[in-house]
């Protein structure tokens, strides 16, 4: 059995688990280990995994059924795995994955490839404390309200869609499935506005919100090496990547797993 360990860096979210090889079986025990740690820290480094693609994708299947995106480019042989390099508008910025879809990644799982010395940070930011610490007549006005997700229309472009097959109507507040934890759910990337909200009023409290998500206390910094898999629950955190790198300076594989629709 693997000598796992884990070691939190952070006090609002994050785990380190080292001791596990990934190019060899996993045992049953360890596995529920890590997805223990997961669960409850809701972002997972994996560090020294010098795995190749097959291993890395076997390794994301034991989580979900694998989603493989339908326009954006995968990397040679492997249709599970996209390539994340270079920072641009859409991951700089404070988001959860894909929210203008009906039903948003579960999670990912990136795997390091290449890296710079510094720089290229990404930041996860706790969106169950983001709720509970909100004043209790704020979370009384939420519980209920829905807002409404809306992909860019570049996107819709580029997949080939009308601009009403990227948007999603989701509860503002949602329950992760497996936990029952309430979390935050809105970010500055794809939700448009609130449901049955007058407009100046909905901007005005998305905009509140926005900044609640991201507070630094709810914050963990990630500094990339070279073999860390890294795992996120796109139902419990929003991210950004730290955009102070050079093009060409990141290379990092992903693979990601179908989620369900929020509730």
């Amino acid at each position: 059995m693997s000598r796992l360990e884990i070691t939190l860096p952070s006090p609002a979210l994050g785990a380190y688990a080292t001791g596990v090889d990934l190019s060899h079986p996993l045992d049953a025990e360890t596995f529920e280990r890590l997805r223990d740690a997961f669960l409850e820290h809701h972002v997972l480094v994996i560090r020294d995994q010098h795995i190749t693609p097959e291993q890395h994708v076997a390794f994301a299947a034991r989580w979900g059924e694998i989603f493989v995106h339908p326009y954006v480019p995968s990397i040679e042989g492997h249709p599970a795995i996209m390539e994340v390099h270079d920072p641009h508008p859409v991951t700089v910025t404070w988001h959860s994955d894909t929210t203008h879809s009906k039903t948003p990644p579960r999670m990912s799982l990136l795997l390091a490839r290449r890296v710079p010395m510094v720089g290229g940070d990404t930041l996860f930011a706790n969106q169950h404390l983001a709720y509970e610490n909100l004043p209790s007549d704020l979370r009384e006005c939420l519980d209920g309200c829905h807002a409404r997700h809306l992909g860019t229309a570049q996107l819709a472009s580029d997949a080939g869609l009308e601009v009403s097959e990227v948007e999603a109507i989701h509860p503002v507040v949602i329950a992760h499935p497996e936990t029952r934890r309430s979390a935050l759910f809105v970010n500055a990337n794809y939700t448009r506005s609130l449901v049955d909200v007058k407009a100046e009023e909905s901007q005005t409290l998305l905009e509140r919100l926005y900044r609640e998500a991201c507070r630094p206390e709810y914050v963990f910094r990630h500094h990339w090496r070279v073999g860390d898999l890294l795992l996120w629950d796109n139902r419990s955190v929003q991210h950004r990547v730290v955009p102070d790198v050079s093009k060409g300076q990141r290379s990092l594989h992903r693979v990601t797993i179908e989620g369900d629709v929020p509730q």
